[in-house]
């Protein structure tokens, strides 16, 4: 095998490693704060060390994971105050995302978010109320609204280090009783306000959707608290 074999050898290695983990991350089958040893990867999703450190690095550069010293590598957590301030910030910037969304996205654009939006009305989980989730990137409605901003700032904001961190945690919450629904139907009503071209609308209907999750965080996370549920730290 050659030398650019061998290296696109490896690279599919990390890159399904790299998938396989990230996924884990995000859908909570491994939690915030945990702690990562090389050799429960490893054994776990079937890679060898090599593949496997490159892969972290990618989860690193995404802050999925965080290097501590004399402690490891732990999946990135984040403590109630920031999660509340995060979707703060979340609900002006996103506001704004839509405003200028509803200037500057095309026909064609608009269409493509009301496909996505039909997607993701066949999903079961959805269907039944119990959970409403979105792939990332070009199926994640909110991405799809952010890049149709054409503000690259905005995009670097949000679609940049902090994205997959959120999206850790908007899976972890999306399985809220009667939520999926009233969110999927808050997504429509932002679809039709950008595609009539009314950005003031557009905002105000998309502050007031995140403002709906970051309540309903508040509420998951102080049941937790009162009835002691609040998962600790683990070790892998």
């Amino acid at each position: 095998m050659t030398v650019p074999e061998l290296r696109n050898s490896s690279q599919t290695l990390s890159d399904g490693a790299f998938e396989r983990i990230q996924n884990a991350i995000v859908k909570g089958d491994i939690a915030p704060g945990t702690r990562l040893s090389e050799q429960y990867l490893s054994t776990t999703f079937g890679i060898g060390r090599g593949p496997l450190r490159e892969a972290i690095r990618r989860l690193e550069g995404r802050r999925l994971v965080v290097r501590i010293p004399h402690a490891g590598i732990r999946v990135a957590s984040l403590s109630y105050e920031e999660l509340i301030e995060l979707y703060y910030v979340r609900e002006a910037l996103e506001g704004m995302a839509c405003r200028l969304a509803a200037q500057n996205m095309s026909a064609d654009e608009i269409a493509g978010m009301r496909e996505v939006l039909a997607m993701h009305e066949n999903h079961s989980g959805l269907k039944h109320n119990e959970s409403y989730y979105q792939q990332e990137g070009d199926l994640d409605i909110h991405y799809l609204i952010i890049q149709g901003s054409k503000n690259s700032t905005l995009s670097d904001m949000l679609c940049g280090d902090l994205y997959h961190l959120l999206r850790m945690y908007r899976y972890r919450y999306s399985a809220t009783p009667k939520r999926p629904k009233q969110a999927f139907a808050e997504h429509h009503r932002i679809i039709e306000a950008i595609a009539d071209g009314d950005g003031e609308l557009a905002e105000l209907l998309m502050r007031r959707h995140i403002s709906a999750s970051r309540r309903n965080i508040e509420r998951r996370l102080l049941a937790q608290s009162n009835d002691g549920t609040t998962p600790g730290e683990m070790t892998l």
